[in-house]
């Protein structure tokens, strides 16, 4: 088999990382926590590997704090759904939904991950407002933010392009039922992925009551079709993925570097409340700190990367100082094979999950004692990421 078909063979499918949803970019997670819930999200995910401890925190710096789940009140007729977290919060895969409400119906920004948070969302806003929803808007095509489509039964469905074809691919191979997943599912509910009907390429203004609310493109960052919703009567954004605060971001489809860009921008808009798609409600600030967070990464793992080290070992050796303390330390793992395939020139949009599973369990050796840093071999990215078979 030629180089090229070698890797191509390796990269996690689109169709494959949708259905996994929240289990296809918990992988790292999941090998590192065994056989565990984490795990159990997806039969798409990665095997689980022997468990090692996760990244140990640092007691010079704060531990998150710890949020509520709460419909809050933002501004007039503007709500974020926001999930409940913090230190030893099983939350990995949950997601903050945003509601807006207009004289006839509801808007939504996200759908969560499956029925329980779905329905809870739904009848939570039903119950405040009185209305339905008519319109829902995925800020991405990642599980945890349109496995609940299905149940705005009532609403036009409106993402960027790549986030509709990437449901529309994984929707042909959905499973007919829920899994049975605390918090996600009881298991005994009938499946199936509805995608977006409407798309749109860049800026689209809603006008919904007296709120006017700005869908913009903000892709490549977290995946390749990223909308954040700007309220800026109300100098809000709903910022889904684009915004990870006191949560280690996940850069399973991302363009790492782009990302960063994004932040920056965002830094010169007119806002005051950013909605992140992960984490407690923030500011300018809090976005600032997790481009920070690549920034740090992306200078320890470049040394490793031209010192010729693996993405495994190389996260095996970094410490991040303050982030090492951030719900999910063990992301750095995916982040680093991330920021290895920017340098190598192979990233794609498809989340690698072949390169990941190999970092993982090389991390984990090192971790467990099982070898020396200097007895691993430095490998060509083709040959740290060949299929072992």
């Amino acid at each position: 088999m030629e180089e090229s078909n070698k890797f191509a063979a390796l990269q996690l499918s689109r169709r494959q990382a949708i259905q996994a949803g929240a289990g296809a970019v918990l992988g790292s997670a999941a090998m590192l926590a065994g056989a565990g819930a984490l795990a159990k999200l997806s039969a798409q995910a990665p095997a689980p590997v022997q468990a090692t401890p996760l990244p140990a925190t640092d007691p010079k710096f704060p531990m998150p704090p710890t949020w509520n789940r709460e419909l809050r009140q933002l501004a007039p007729n503007v709500y974020a759904y926001i999930q409940g977290g913090g230190p030893g919060v099983s939350a990995a895969g949950v997601s903050n939904p945003g509601m807006i409400a207009g004289s006839d119906y509801l808007l939504a920004i996200d759908a969560t991950q499956g029925p329980i948070p779905a329905n809870a969302f739904i009848a939570a806003s039903k119950q405040t407002t009185g209305k339905d929803f008519g319109r829902l808007a995925n800020t991405h095509h990642h599980g945890d933010h349109v496995n609940g489509n299905q149940f705005f039964t009532h609403a036009e469905i409106l993402s960027h392009p790549y986030c509709r074809d990437e449901c529309v691919k994984a929707a042909a191979t959905t499973p007919k039922m829920w899994d049975k997943v605390p918090g996600v599912a009881e298991g005994t509910e009938a499946r199936k992925l509805v995608p977006p009907s409407v798309t749109f390429k860049d800026d689209l203004t809603y006008f919904i009551g007296g709120t006017e609310v700005q869908f913009k493109f903000a892709g490549p960052a977290h995946t390749w079709g990223d909308i954040m919703a700007y309220l800026p009567q109300y100098k809000i954004l709903f910022a889904g993925d684009v915004a990870f605060f006191w949560v280690a971001p996940y850069a399973n489809n991302s363009y790492i570097t782009k990302w960063i860009e994004v932040c920056d921008k965002i830094a010169g808009w007119d806002v005051d409340i950013i909605v992140p798609g992960h984490g407690p409600i923030g500011g300018k600030k809090d976005l600032a700190e997790m481009a920070n967070y690549f920034r740090v990464l992306g200078v320890e793992a470049r040394k490793r990367y031209d010192g010729k080290m693996t993405p495994g070992a190389a996260a095996a050796e970094i410490r991040l100082g303050r982030f090492d303390n951030w719900i999910g330390p063990e992301r750095l793992i995916m982040d680093v094979v991330r920021w290895y395939e920017e340098w190598d020139s192979t990233l794609t949009p498809d989340y690698n999950a072949m390169a990941v599973r190999e970092a993982t369990i090389e991390y984990n050796q090192v971790k467990a004692g099982q070898k020396k840093m200097s007895e691993i071999i430095p490998l060509s990215r083709m040959e740290a990421f060949a299929d072992p078979c």
